[in-house]
């Protein structure tokens, strides 16, 4: 299954707009740096919490790089969920020099 993707300058601007975007890396990744205000549901909590993501409209999922963030996108496509990958994940957004949260929320 193809998975659409999302630059993260494209990003930037679709989240000053209210978009909804999740992070699946695992929590120790997340505390260190992160998107601000992005929550966390990590990789393997997501066929768990397939309530938690929105069915009518589009999911921006971000990982460290991509990868696990397609596979995410994968699973929650094939369940009707609109889902999108941040291409190059947290490593691209931090070296595009948009702002980075980190510590315990």
């Amino acid at each position: 299954m193809d998975v659409p993707e999302i630059s993260v300058n494209e990003l930037a601007q679709k989240l000053l707009n209210g978009a909804f975007l999740i992070d699946v890396r695992e929590l120790d990744e997340w505390i260190a740096e992160r998107v601000p205000e992005v929550p966390l549901i990590p990789l393997d909590e997501i066929t768990d919490r397939l309530a938690d993501f929105p069915t009518d409209g589009e999911v921006f999922i971000i990982c460290r790089s991509g990868a696990r963030s397609a596979a995410a996108c994968q699973f929650l496509r094939s369940n009707d969920v609109n889902a999108i990958n941040v291409a190059g994940g947290t490593l691209a957004w931090i070296a595009s020099g948009q702002d980075v949260a980190s510590g315990p929320s």
